[in-house]
């Protein structure tokens, strides 16, 4: 039986990847200091003789003999990776340094999880594997976007020093069941808004553009990641630019904030919230859009789900939580 570590275990992704794990026949240990998860979400799990939780900050050294680590640990909302930026800073460094640590003593396969921000505010578009983005790296959300760059050059030279088995995916907006409701990401802003009928809040004019993947197709493109052998891998990035296994995963259907903010209210026909506008927060990017050429050549790979079936889902999860 394969052994599993998932950082970030009792997060939002973290939780529906542990459970997709246990589907999948492995044996799982969700690493957590559930700064932004919780018990919660993977409450159902522990009915499973083959699931165990542990409580640890990934900012420490971790040791368990695993067979594949599934680095997820660090804040990802606005709201939780600014409240603390210094703690968010050094979950994505030290947290990937552990982790690469761990897989270098083990052996371990290790996947990634980066982010779109490490695209910054992009010049790109859509935005491309090779693309070196438009960061700043004093703002208020370098703490997050620069981590998750300094986590990847880690990964990168790990890999090439180390010969680490590592693997990297940039995820770009991702929702779903599980989200915490106060953690400030577009998606649930609005769910909650439209639900308690409170003003919904665009930012800016509302014209720009995110891209929208539902939590079950991030899961599908890790678990085709890692089943791959390191050597189809390596003969597929020898011919690309990167050289390092990383690719994007995101829907590339592009919408607006606006319009994302009307397909809510037009599922929650019973509210009464109004759109509002506030000012745009500061270097928050324009335009998202993963170009997922690679994804789809190297896992034939696609979401699935479209926005209004995934959000309809969403909207029910915090219906029922909100009871």
């Amino acid at each position: 039986m394969k052994k599993a570590l998932v950082t970030g275990g009792a997060g939002f992704l973290g939780s529906h990847l542990c459970a997709r794990l246990l589907d999948d026949g492995y044996e799982v240990t969700a690493l957590d200091n559930l700064f932004t998860g919780t018990k919660e979400n993977i409450y159902p799990l522990f009915e499973n003789h083959r699931f165990s939780f542990v409580l640890h900050d990934v900012t420490q050294p971790y040791w368990g003999q695993f067979d594949e680590i599934y680095n997820l640990a660090c804040p990802a909302s606005p709201v939780h990776y600014q409240h603390n930026p210094v703690e968010t800073l050094k979950s994505s460094v030290l947290g990937m340094m552990n982790m690469l640590d761990l897989a270098l003593k083990t052996k371990a396969k290790l996947l990634h999880t980066s982010t779109s921000e490490i695209y910054g505010d992009p010049l790109v578009h859509p935005q491309v594997e090779t693309y070196w983005g438009n960061v700043n790296s004093i703002g208020v959300r370098s703490c997050y976007d620069e981590g998750k760059r300094c986590a990847e050059t880690l990964a990168a030279d790990y890999r090439r020093e180390y010969n680490v088995d590592v693997r990297m995916v940039r995820i770009f907006n991702t929702y779903g069941p599980n989200m915490h409701p106060k953690d400030g990401r577009v998606i649930s802003n609005f769910i909650m808004q439209a639900l308690a009928n409170e003003d919904i809040t665009l930012f800016g004019d509302g014209m720009q553009t995110r891209s929208f993947q539902y939590c079950t197709d991030l899961v599908r493109a890790m678990r085709r990641y890692m089943s791959l052998d390191r050597a189809r891998i390596d003969a597929f990035f020898a011919g690309k630019k990167l050289g390092t296994p990383v690719i994007n995963t995101g829907n590339p259907g592009e919408y607006t904030i606006r319009q994302l903010a009307e397909e809510v209210l037009r599922l929650i026909p019973e509210s009464k919230s109004r759109l509002v506008f506030a000012p745009l927060p500061a270097d928050d990017p324009k335009r998202r859009k993963p170009d997922i050429t690679l994804a789809k050549e190297l896992l034939g790979w696609e979401p699935e789900v479209p926005l209004a079936e995934g959000l309809a889902r969403t909207i029910e999860y915090f219906k029922e939580r909100s009871k």
